[in-house]
């Protein structure tokens, strides 16, 4: 299995292959995650001081906050995937 890297922000880049979720940290359960993940020392800040608008969980129970949009690290995503398909072909 090749490793697939994806940009979540300000040069830092995520293993794709071991995202699980990429959510709005607005509600009060990913709030609860976020702080439970600081207090385990998992949590990985890569908002370089600004707004965390992405929270990206991965199978490792890390939790990583970005300052990118939801929507923009799923396209980034979507679209390393389908760059990636047409090459097998």
């Amino acid at each position: 299995m090749a490793i697939k890297l994806i940009n979540i922000g300000f040069g830092n880049i995520v293993n794709a292959n071991r995202i699980i979720s990429i959510v709005s940290p607005e509600s009060a359960p990913i709030k609860r995650i976020i702080q439970e993940a600081r207090d385990r020392s998992m949590l990985v800040d890569a908002t370089y001081g600004r707004r965390t608008r992405a929270v990206i969980i991965t199978d490792s129970d890390h939790v990583i906050l970005s300052a990118v949009q939801p929507e923009t690290v799923a396209q980034r995503l979507y679209t390393k995937d389908d760059k990636d398909d047409e090459s097998d072909e």
